[in-house]
């Protein structure tokens, strides 16, 4: 059997690898094909990836059935290799020029057929498909093998398998062996579908050149709790890099062919001269305009004060922000925020006009020696249209910007969704020395465009060449670069000649900021050639088959920018390229074969990108200038799971189970009362802060009345009956902050922040390297936005309602809250929970938890656990809060008032008794009811707050741990006493258990 693997073009983005195996059947009895193995083996050979996926299903059905076999794949990568055994017979899949497949396919599609095997899901993935029927109690194997070059963005290579077998599965495992001869020097793994249960599963083992990753989870462990559904349904990624020096970088050497990887640590970010042309016409309108707002005054902050910038924005007619680029000094750069913040949508789209305004502007600074010597002028161009003012032929606007950049200036293009024709954006960016990137309208539009300008936003090198000694190598690729930007990587390969020198030397010239550099490398062949002779894991003769896809994906990029003379030459190699190697490109196409007596054949093509996706134009038409491709587009719609729509396999429920014959209820409150408390400082000269049990689900006025009558009557317990009220309950709010005590791990302390002017400094300890900042809305009474930073690593988290922002290496993840996040970082863990529960831990280090909260007071919750590894010199609003706090004794005259020390500052605190009872058990039902014997009703729990009420049991877990009362304004099993202290702008309820 050939072993080979899929692929597809793709933009200048992150290089993903993604497996997604389905198998289900065709009718309700979803078990009736059984999926008994599953395997995937991905082998990363000095950034070549090879990934083999083996399915064996079995069909225990007593009548035929028909079994899917389905695989995600990224669309950089080329399929090279697929097979079915069915009965012991290999029915294999033969890769043909497209040409020669067309009539099969045309054939097919006359009959109303789907012949087309791979079709484009999602942004960065396609998807193969092929279905088979299967013989009562007989047994298919299916084997898809794809490669791919990965490629390095903002500092990491990222492989990405997705997991979704929509049944449980006897064997199931997934293997990464990675060799990299220059040594691995970070490598980390996140999961959407992990769990601390399924931890185990997962091992990671690596030394200085070698890795492997190993996931293989048990039947009980892939099982949902409480459900035969398997838990497995999302992304499995693997992030690495590798060790680099100042030099001219690494040469290695396979079975006759080299590649060399060029990307030098150290040298100086080159100033640039940016202009953003913006379009604001009329279909920018609404949340479109609002993220391109949002990313340029993010991206506006990201200029280094050696840059110079302008913004010309764009519907009809153009203007430009200022007559001439300006630097990008605070002040300016405060103004163009300002500008940008000011954009209305309305009108046509003239980008013509636009571009050349653009040029003009840095054609005339050029003139008048206002670009500083040695600068990059970059343009950066966003639309999200086709032209329909002014010059609308596309072939003008492409031959007009060409013309007058002259190879001066590097052009880059985004396209916003999918009104706007990304052929002729690439085509644009291309001719002019940059690249094209498709938007994507999303949630996370304005963090696609921020990672795209951290991309471009640090040139080091300009006119990169690569020299090799002529009689030594020989079918060199592209060996000529215009620019080379931090965190990227270049690559060139070739093969050696026959009789080549034992030595083999290699020159890389380019230019620096204020002068010219050469890089010189010299290697021994013999000894390089050893380096991929040992390992035992790694696939053989790999070098020649990532020259081989290397320099077909150059051949279709140039075939976009050639001549109609120079494309049918380029065309031609690239073709039989692709039929040596076999790989299904879009100019080759896979025949599947079948057995007899069902369709005998179907055929496998390379999704391209159409001109528009809303045109439909369907996937199987003839090469042509159409198939043009974008290199990191979406595909088609998903649902809200990420499948195709129409894929029949079922997905657990994701919300909580709703069981009404279980209802969680209150007993037995002879008090619930939580009265306003006078909380006088010790010092004299301190304000008095009058603060109110605000989370009482008791309405105040009636809180104060009675705590009133009990201070006149002597008695410390009030044993009548509540009184009635008409008034509903206060709304169930959750404190914005729980923090626990240093040193015990049974109390804690419920903040509420009472005003707040701009951001604050939570809290930060330079011993644990870690830094918590918020933006608290006092009016809400909410936190906007929560940030944690952290040194090592070097990370950014930021939340919000919205989502969660995970910031490395200028590289923006954004995750939605409540989805399954398990992420493993040398130095801190990241997971998060379907409840929410965002946790960074650290075997040393504080525990962090961010949650968001939906019910009343809606916002984000701030948790902090394992406090006693605070240092001593933490600090902040709540960081203070673990640095010398003391109880002093109860007092004499009354045992129920005590004096809480914080920093030498004294406060007098009042405790009032609480009693309690709650049904444990009932907390993992989704609905439940609450009955509150002070109120004289029920009160029926929102999901939200079932969800924050498991979330704090989990938060201090144990029999009888404390739930913090004033979520909902009953107290939990065992809670005792609650003092309350005030502190300048914090109102403090402690938690106890008895």
């Amino acid at each position: 059997m050939k072993t080979s693997a899929p692929g597809r073009t793709c933009s200048i983005a992150m290089v993903l690898l993604s497996l997604l195996a389905v198998l289900h059947t065709s009718t309700p009895q979803k078990n009736d094909i059984d999926i008994y193995s599953l395997t995937v083996d991905s082998r990363v050979s000095s950034r070549f990836a090879h990934t083999v996926v083996t399915s064996r299903v079995v069909n225990k059905a007593n009548v035929v059935q028909e079994a899917t076999f389905q695989v995600e794949l990224p669309k950089r990568a080329f399929i090279t290799n697929f097979s079915m055994i069915i009965d012991g017979v290999t029915y294999p899949g033969n890769i043909k020029e497209k040409a020669a497949a067309q009539e099969q396919y045309s054939t097919a599609v006359a009959r109303g057929e789907s012949a087309g095997l791979i079709k484009a899901t999602g942004r960065k993935m396609e998807q193969f498909q092929v279905s088979v029927n299967v013989a009562p109690s007989a047994k298919v194997t299916f084997e898809l093998v794809y490669e791919e070059l990965l490629k390095r963005h903002l500092e990491v290579y990222e492989l990405l398998l997705k997991i979704q077998p929509q049944q449980l599965v006897k064997h199931l495992q997934m293997d990464i062996h990675i060799f990299e001869p220059q040594g691995i020097s970070f490598l980390e793994t996140e999961s959407t579908f992990m769990t601390n249960e399924l931890a185990d599963a997962l091992t990671i083992s690596r030394n200085k050149t070698k890795a492997h990753i190993r996931f293989k989870p048990t039947l009980s462990q892939q099982k949902s709790p409480g459900q035969e559904d398997t838990v497995l349904n999302g992304n499995f990624i693997i992030r690495y890099d590798v060790n680099r020096t100042l030099s001219g970088g690494s040469i290695q050497i396979e079975n006759g062919y080299f590649v060399h990887y060029f990307a030098p640590e150290g040298l100086p970010t080159i100033p640039k001269n940016v202009i953003f042309v913006i379009d604001k016409s009329g279909s920018m309108l609404g949340r479109k305009i609002q993220q391109t707002r949002e990313a340029l005054i993010k991206i506006l902050d990201d200029l280094s004060p050696r840059d110079q910038f302008n913004l010309i924005s764009f519907s009809g007619d153009a203007t430009q922000w200022k007559p001439l680029l300006v630097p990008a000094s605070a002040e300016d750069v405060n103004q163009a925020r300002r500008y940008v913040a000011g954009i209305q949508a309305q009108g046509g789209t003239n980008i013509n006009d636009a571009m050349l305004m653009a040029v003009q502007l840095l054609s005339n600074a050029n003139r008048q020696e206002l670009l500083p010597a040695g600068s990059v002028s970059l343009i950066i161009l966003l639309t999200d249209g086709d032209p329909t003012v002014g010059e609308t032929n596309p072939a003008r606007i492409q031959k007009n910007v060409q013309e007058a950049i002259a190879g001066q200036y590097s052009l880059f293009c985004l396209g916003f969704g999918f009104d706007v024709s990304y052929a002729f954006l690439e085509k644009l960016a291309l001719d002019n020395g940059g690249l094209a990137r498709r938007i994507y309208e999303d949630s996370d539009s304005a963090l696609q465009l921020q990672d795209f300008y951290q991309e471009v936003a640090n040139p080091l090198l300009t006119a990169v060449t690569f020299e090799y000694p002529s009689n030594a190598v020989e079918e060199v690729s592209q060996d000529n670069f215009r620019l080379l930007f931090k965190g990227s990587e270049i690559v060139v390969a070739g093969k050696l000649q026959d009789q080549s020198p034992d030595v083999l030397s290699a020159k890389v010239r380019g230019h620096l900021h204020m002068q010219n550099i050469t890089f010189q490398t010299e290697i021994r062949v013999a000894e390089k050639e050893e380096e991929f002779q040992s390992p035992k894991y790694i696939f053989h003769s790999f070098m020649e088959r990532l020259w081989a896809y290397l320099t077909i994906q150059q051949l279709l990029e140039k075939m976009i920018l050639a001549s109609d003379a120079e494309k049918q030459a380029l065309e031609t190699r690239a073709l039989n390229l692709s039929l040596q190697y076999s790989f299904v490109t879009p100019l080759t196409s896979m025949v599947v074969t079948k057995p007899e007596g069902e369709e005998r054949s179907e055929v496998a093509e390379k999704p391209v990108e159409t001109e528009n996706k809303r045109k439909h134009f369907h996937l199987g038409s003839s090469y042509a200038d159409s198939f043009l491709t974008e290199r990191s587009g979406y595909r088609g719609p998903t649902g809200p799971s990420g499948k195709a729509p129409g894929n029949p396999g079922r997905i657990g429920p994701q919300g909580p189970v709703h069981s009404p014959s279980h209802r969680l209820t209150y007993h037995g409150v002879r008090d619930l009362l939580l009265p306003d408390m006078l909380l006088a400082p010790s010092t004299p000269d301190e304000v008095d802060l009058r603060i109110k049990a605000r989370v009482s689900a008791i309405p105040s006025d009636t809180m104060t009345q009675r705590h009133q009558e009990r201070k006149h009557s002597g008695s410390s317990e009030d044993t009548s009956q509540p009184a009635k009220t008409d008034s509903p309950p206060a709304p169930i709010q959750a404190p914005p902050v729980i923090l626990t005590l240093p040193g015990q791990s049974v109390n804690h302390l419920c903040v509420d922040i009472k005003h707040s002017q701009g951001p604050m400094n939570l809290l930060s300890d330079p011993d644990q390297g870690v830094e918590v900042t918020g933006q608290y809305e006092t009016e809400k009474a909410q936190f906007s936005w929560i940030e944690v930073t952290f040194k090592n690593p070097q990370l950014q988290v930021r939340a919000s309602p919205e989502h969660v922002v995970v910031t490395r290496n200028r590289r923006n993840s954004a995750y939605k809250w409540k989805e399954t996040l398990f992420s493993v970082t040398p130095g801190l863990n990241m997971t998060m929970d379907k409840a929410g529960l965002l946790l960074l831990s650290s075997p040393d280090k504080v525990t962090i938890g961010l949650l968001p909260w939906d019910g009343p007071g809606e916002g984000l919750r701030l948790l902090l656990r394992d406090t006693d590894r605070f240092s001593s010199h933490v600090g902040g609003t709540l960081g203070q809060f673990y640095q010398g706090v003391l109880w002093g004794p109860p007092a004499a005259a009354d045992d129920s008032r005590r004096t809480l020390s914080v920093q030498g500052r004294d406060y007098s605190a009042t405790r009032m008794s609480a009693h309690h009872r709650v049904k444990r058990p009932a907390l993992e039902m989704g609905e439940a009811e609450m009955r509150s014997p002070a109120h004289g009703g029920r009160k029926r729990l929102s999901p939200g707050a079932l969800s924050l009420m498991r979330v704090l049991q989990a938060w201090a877990p144990g029999p009888g741990s404390a739930l913090p009362s004033m979520l909902w304004g009953w107290a939990p099993p065992r809670l005792h006493s609650i003092p309350c202290i005030g502190e300048a702008h914090l109102n403090i309820h402690l938690l106890l258990k008895k």
